[in-house]
């Protein structure tokens, strides 16, 4: 790994600041100042102003998002998911997927980059389970219609095939391999109906718990996590 890299992510440091401590000479690999950050470190002792730097292990967090969060760091408007977590573990965690600001249900949240992208890919077919209410009772041919895929307005190919479960007239479940920006929504659209309650239940194999009321939170389990 790059020093400057080994130092952003065992510090929580951006990369200017940790450019900044290396052309400042407060970074040694064992014992010898280093100030450029292209160096590859391995088994060497790091420290920064003489302390002795580990890598953190990555985190996976399982997060029950309650309307009114965005799925972002910052801003202006509206509070973000992090600020549901201890101060303690929010630097360097991202929404591997993200949910609109009046969605609720399942959101995961990680320092591991590879992880998060696993989820998000399309390619890996990680299924997301939508609880939807509508407003308009189902077209008879829903079902069949997403099964094939469906033409959203502005782009250039129809979505991957997705699974419809009835529940009532104006109640579905609704399993998607992507997650491009407001896709159930617009899925919806597309058959002229409109989602009045969007509720995340599973992302692949991983459930939100009937335990955890919205705002709560839990670390992922090991067999979890490798799921994906």
């Amino acid at each position: 790994m790059r020093l400057d890299r080994f130092l952003c992510e065992s510090t929580g440091l951006t990369r200017s600041l940790a450019k900044k401590a290396l052309h400042r000479g407060e970074v040694t690999v064992d014992g010898i100042i280093v100030k450029k950050g292209d160096l590859h470190v391995q088994e060497q002792e790091v420290r920064l102003e003489g302390r002795l730097l580990r890598l953190r292990p990555p985190r996976y967090i399982l997060l029950h998002k309650p309307k009114g969060y965005i799925s972002a760091a910052r801003d202006e408007d509206h509070p973000s998911v992090l600020t549901l977590l201890p101060a303690e573990l929010r630097d360097g965690l991202q929404c591997a997927g993200r949910l609109d600001l009046d969605t609720t249900g399942l959101l995961l949240l990680t320092d591991d980059g590879q992880w998060s992208h696993r989820i998000r890919s399309p390619k890996k077919a990680c299924g997301k389970t939508y609880r939807v209410e509508l407003a308009e009772p189902l077209a008879e041919d829903a079902a069949a219609r997403f099964q094939e895929g469906v033409q959203l307005h502005g782009e250039p190919r129809p979505t991957l095939p997705a699974t419809l479960e009835v529940l009532a007239p104006t109640r579905v479940l609704l399993t998607i391999q992507e997650g491009k920006y407001h896709q159930v929504k617009r899925m919806f659209a597309a058959l002229n109906n409109r989602v009045v309650g969007l509720h995340r239940l599973q992302v692949g194999t991983i459930r939100l718990d009937d335990s955890l009321a919205e705002g709560e939170w839990r670390h992922l389990t090991e067999e979890e996590i490798a799921s994906v």
